[in-house]
């Protein structure tokens, strides 16, 4: 693992704790990245620094008030802006403290208490109409490009789990398609592909070049050093996606995530059962929830129109 290093050379007892903590996540099968950026980031980056400086070594002295401080510190802390840092990154930090406690508490540690979450509302994030999504895909020049946006937006994949596809993960049977994605923790599952994105696909993954480092379906535009094509990365699919942006106008914050969302969004609006869309997307229903959230008053109305006149034929 990437992550970063204890600068000690003497480990306390906490900070020994928490590098079992993230074995343990890589252990069961955790995402390497998100292990690294997420869980490894806030602990040796936020939390140890401040046990260090508030003199704690040991787990059993993270009591109400010494992780009441911790929160208080993390609201209090400023940018290089001078701006706070907003309650949804104070979550971010906190919750693989949380998290890491719990885990503690079931290897034999004492654990007294938690640290509190700040309460924060649920924020509205934008999404792109149909309309918004033809556009983007548009103002691409290459086929690549413009196939990338319609998977993001057609199949709802994630960032990684578009650039890791390869041409065996095409499955047809009989009249249908599907690609086999291998999504969070390793989970496989088969994502509807229509006919005529299809199509288009299996046309670029006979138009590769042969000289290529991997047997991916979306490489670099450019040889590598040593005259090959390397997979495409995921800067470079963000590249992709703000060159769209900016040759549309388009003035939403928009990220390959957003195009995922914007899907999930357009299947609930157009009537997908919750739980469908669970599977299809790899997503928990508690984050299908959270689409709901987008929904407008007007798109109950037709949802509720059409449940009923299906229900009195």
């Amino acid at each position: 693992m990437a992550i970063q290093l204890l600068a000690s050379s003497t480990p306390t007892p906490i900070e020994r704790l928490v590098d079992d903590y993230l074995s343990n996540c890589a252990a069961r099968g955790l995402a390497l990245r998100s292990v690294d950026r997420a869980y490894g980031y806030s602990l040796h980056a936020k939390f140890l620094p401040w046990c260090r400086s508030e003199g704690i070594d040991r787990v059993d002295q993270l009591d109400r008030r010494a992780l009441d401080r911790f929160s208080t510190s993390l609201l209090a802390h400023r940018k290089e802006n001078g701006e706070p840092l907003s309650k949804y990154s104070v979550h971010t930090y906190i919750r693989p403290v949380r998290q890491m406690l719990t885990w503690a508490s079931t290897v034999g540690e004492e654990v007294l208490a938690k640290p509190q979450l700040p309460r924060r509302s649920k924020p509205l994030r934008d999404v792109l109409s149909r309309e918004e999504i033809d556009l983007l895909e548009s103002m691409l020049y290459s086929e690549r490009d413009r196939i990338i946006v319609r998977i993001f937006s057609d199949c709802g994949l994630r960032l990684d789990e578009l650039t890791r596809l390869t041409p065996g993960d095409i499955v047809r049977s009989g009249r249908q398609a599907h690609l086999r994605v291998l999504g969070k923790r390793d989970r496989v599952r088969d994502v509807p592909i229509l006919p005529l994105l299809l199509r288009r696909l299996e046309r670029h993954v006979e138009a590769r070049p042969t000289e290529r480092s991997a047997d991916r379906i979306f490489l670099s535009a450019r040889r590598a050093p040593y005259g090959e094509y390397e997979p495409l990365t995921d800067s470079g699919v963000y590249k992709v996606v703000k060159d769209a942006v900016v040759r549309a106008g388009i003035q939403k914050r928009v990220y390959p995530h957003l195009l995922r969302h914007s899907w999930m969004t357009e299947m609930l609006r157009n009537g997908m059962n919750p739980i469908q869309l669970s599977i299809i997307a790899g997503a928990s229903p508690e984050v299908i929830a959270e689409c709901y959230a987008h929904l407008t008053r007007d798109d109950a109305y037709e949802s509720t129109l059409r449940a009923l006149t299906v229900a009195r034929r």
